[in-house]
């Protein structure tokens, strides 16, 4: 008997293909890893800053015992000037004043500029203040030449402190050779007239001498920018000038204040008012002729423009006050 042959169950119906259903897959987006977060700086340990400190005043010290320092030809020493004198002026200036400062955009970030002030205080510890202003406040940290008064390079160690800070007589020589030279120099041109008025002239502007320092801006092209100082009138408040023993010492005034002299040392100690400090708009000089200098009615107008806004400006920030010493 033949082998039985074994055929499927289906095969005589005809096979029908399924198609396969296939699944669409979205196409992978690009993978965008993050960037990297920067790596924190290392602490600095509290010990490395005070070497640094030391280091760096250990250097100092031995640049001064050298004379491995620069100065000027007016004697300016930019070194000892920020690290040393700016230092010890500016807690009286942050904690025992507290400047405020406004307009500071006004003086330019470089080349001369002439900044005239008010004066004012007995003593002119303004013109120290408005130093610490330009420099701690303008973006480009720029260093305030101050015009000075022959009785300053007559003392003896102020002498050398104010050259050392980097000022100079207050001659047409000196000041138009520095705005030549791109430096900002200040100048407040009420002199001793300012600085010694009684206390009931306070605020009020005395004479800006014949103009000279307008006269000084022309030759130089430079801007005048004027500034008005509040605060510095109450430190001392004059209310005598004892004038037989101011010309016995050789002095302009002998002030005679509330507490001075009658409580001695103590009596030098300034009272401790909130101060103000405030920059104008500049006044252009350089669209000026050359022999423009030499024309007295010009610098009569423009001295009598710049002590205007001056004074415009300490009525308008005194309205504004809310207190001597807050």
């Amino acid at each position: 008997m033949a082998d039985a042959k074994v055929i499927p169950f289906d095969e005589d119906r005809p096979r029908r293909r399924i198609p396969r259903r296939v699944r669409a897959v979205p196409a992978a987006e690009p993978v965008v890893e993050p960037p990297a977060a920067p790596e924190p700086a290392p602490a600095e340990a509290p010990g490395d800053s005070w070497d640094r400190r030391i280091a760096g005043g250990l250097a100092f010290l031995r640049r001064r015992v050298t004379g491995d320092y620069e100065v000027d030809d007016f004697g300016y020493d930019k070194e000892l000037t920020d690290q040393v004198l700016m230092s010890l002026m500016r807690p009286l200036y942050d904690k025992y004043f507290r400047v405020e400062v406004k307009g500071i955009e006004n003086i330019p970030a470089e080349g001369g500029a002439l900044i005239v002030a008010n004066h004012s205080g007995t003593l002119p510890l303004d013109g120290l203040m408005l130093q610490v202003a330009v420099h701690d406040h303008h973006p480009a940290e720029r260093h305030l030449r101050l015009l000075a008064a022959d009785l300053v390079f007559m003392l003896p160690v102020v002498n050398e402190l104010a050259r050392k800070a980097g000022h100079t007589l207050a001659c047409a020589e000196d000041a138009q050779r520095l705005l030549e030279a791109g430096e900002l120099v200040g100048v407040m041109p009420e002199g001793f007239k300012g600085i010694g008025k009684p206390f009931g002239d306070r605020y009020k502007l005395q004479r800006f001498g014949r103009g000279g320092f307008v006269s000084t801006a022309l030759r130089a092209g430079t801007p005048i920018v004027p500034c008005s100082i509040v605060g510095a009138e109450e430190i001392y408040p004059m209310v005598g000038n004892a004038k037989t023993l101011a010309r016995l010492l050789g002095v302009p005034y002998f002030p005679i204040t509330p507490t001075f002299p009658w409580l001695g040392p103590l009596g030098a100690v300034p009272l401790p008012t909130k101060w103000t400090i405030q920059f104008g708009e500049p006044i252009p000089t350089d669209g000026y002729a050359a022999e423009a200098a030499e024309d007295p009615m010009l610098m009569f107008n423009l001295t009598d423009q710049v002590r205007e806004q001056i004074q415009h400006t300490l009525y308008k920030l005194l309205v504004q006050r809310r207190s001597v010493f807050f």
